[in-house]
């Protein structure tokens, strides 16, 4: 399905969206290296030392390493394992504003035999239609490549959604390896707070990241209902693709049958304008194909936003191997009828 989701809207960002958001994580350092990719390229640089490179991959994982784990729980790490250093070096190095050279150092020497070979790295032993970087030069002085796809990618009108998609994926990543939630959202997935707009753990209610951040990528960035990008500065809402108010009309009458429409399954980011137009509407047929391929999608994606849609599968006697949510979602809009 990865396949899919790239045949959809066949680009350097897609490839970008298939690395963050679908990408195998045992750590989090993919993120702290994608924000740091992005960051230089920002900036029209074609390449940069690998110093360079490690500074805003470094400051980025202490910064979240003050938040929650950046790794799941397991035997204790080596001193020179480098979240040990960063550990270590993070008070210091976030008094400084830039890394340590004990950082520094940790950062140059693990990148590339770590997270700089991984990164366009899928399942299944494939990887990214296109390639963000190339490492190059002597053991003295590496030397990074930034790739014409990157700059692209960097330059998009979707940049600002790519990097605010990159940190959402990042957080929800870090919640479940979190000691406290981490569990519960690994087998239970997660919950949606209306109030704030935010998905959290079903226990202890901590938030995670928000809902439209959390789902835009597996929509290419696009209006659910209009299929045209979601600008920066648009407004935007979440909008029940099947209406919520279908629960009370057919709850007042003989109960409604259907699944939970709380749940992120229908839940989808809009424009604004389209949200209030569509308004208590059921979704037209070209709606329904674009969330089913979004939740798809979501199905290719690590925990906890798949457990979450594979928990709802099953509850309606659906498996959960790809293919299946058209059938699903024709089973909902035969229970609206």
């Amino acid at each position: 399905m990865t396949v899919e989701f790239y045949r959809i809207e066949p680009s350097a960002r897609t490839s970008w969206r298939l690395a963050v958001l679908m990408g195998a994580n045992t750590r989090t350092y993919k993120f702290a290296l994608g924000s740091a990719l992005l960051e230089h390229a920002a900036q029209d640089r074609t390449e940069v030392t690998l110093d360079e490179l490690a500074v805003p991959y470094a400051m980025g994982l202490v910064t979240h390493l003050t938040e929650a784990s950046q790794a799941p729980s397991g035997p204790p790490l080596g001193e020179s394992d480098f979240l040990s250093v960063a550990q270590r070096e993070a008070e210091e190095s976030t008094s400084l504003g830039h890394p340590t050279e004990r950082l520094l150092y940790a950062a140059v020497r693990s990148m590339p035999a770590m997270v700089m070979r991984k990164f366009h790295n899928l399942g299944g032993g494939t990887e990214t239609a296109h390639r963000f970087y190339e490492l190059t030069g002597s053991p003295r002085r590496r030397i990074v490549r930034l790739t014409p796809d990157l700059l692209q990618v960097a330059r998009s009108e979707q940049a600002t959604g790519l990097r605010t998609e990159l940190s959402a994926r990042w957080n929800i990543v870090e919640s479940s390896f979190s000691a406290g939630i981490g569990r519960s959202l690994i087998t239970e997935g997660v919950a949606v707070d209306w109030a704030t707009l935010k998905l959290t753990d079903k226990h202890r209610r901590r938030s995670v990241t928000g809902v439209a951040e959390a789902l835009i990528g597996f929509q290419h960035g696009r209006c659910l209902i209009c299929a045209t990008p979601i600008a920066p500065d648009d407004k935007t809402a979440v909008d029940h693709v099947f209406p919520h108010s279908l629960m009370r009309r057919f709850g007042a009458v003989s109960g409604w049958q259907g699944p939970d429409l709380d749940v992120i399954w229908n839940l989808a980011p809009a424009h604004e304008t389209c949200n209030s137009t569509k308004s208590d509407r059921l979704p037209t047929p070209n709606e329904l194909d674009r969330l089913a391929q979004r939740n798809e999608a979501i199905l290719q994606s690590p925990h906890p936003l798949k457990k979450t849609l594979q928990l709802t599968l099953r509850s309606a006697g659906y498996s959960d191997r790809p293919g299946q949510w058209p059938y699903f979602l024709r089973q909902v809009q035969a229970a609206c009828t």
